[in-house]
């Protein structure tokens, strides 16, 4: 379940909005791992501070906890908020480094 805060200033509170971080479209070859499952490859459709769009061909239960691996960077924590037609979108347990995002779309744009 994604909690929700009134609390300006919160993760949970920023991620109420349509929106908490203007989304960047760039493929990334990734590994996304839901918990109790098996490492799967996929490729980033979009990625913010805050989430993250990918291909994901099997049905993800939203709530459900998983974590996304970059090549050569550790595995980030989220959960699932939605899934639709074989993408999934995902909501960070941590915000991003802006320098961590920033060195992402660098490397593969």
């Amino acid at each position: 379940m994604i909690k929700t805060s009134s609390r300006a200033g919160t993760y949970e509170y920023e991620a109420q909005e349509d929106r908490s971080a203007p989304r960047t479209r760039i493929s990334i070859p990734a590994h996304l791992r839901p918990a109790g499952g098996k490492r799967l490859a996929t490729t980033t459709r979009d990625i913010s501070l805050s989430g993250f769009a990918a291909v994901a061909l099997n049905r993800l239960e939203v709530g459900t906890t998983c974590w996304l691996t970059f090549p050569e960077k550790p595995a980030f924590e989220a959960q699932v908020a939605w899934w639709e037609g074989g993408i999934v979108g995902c909501a960070f347990k941590q915000l991003l480094d802006p320098a961590d995002l920033s060195h992402l779309v660098d490397r593969w744009r």
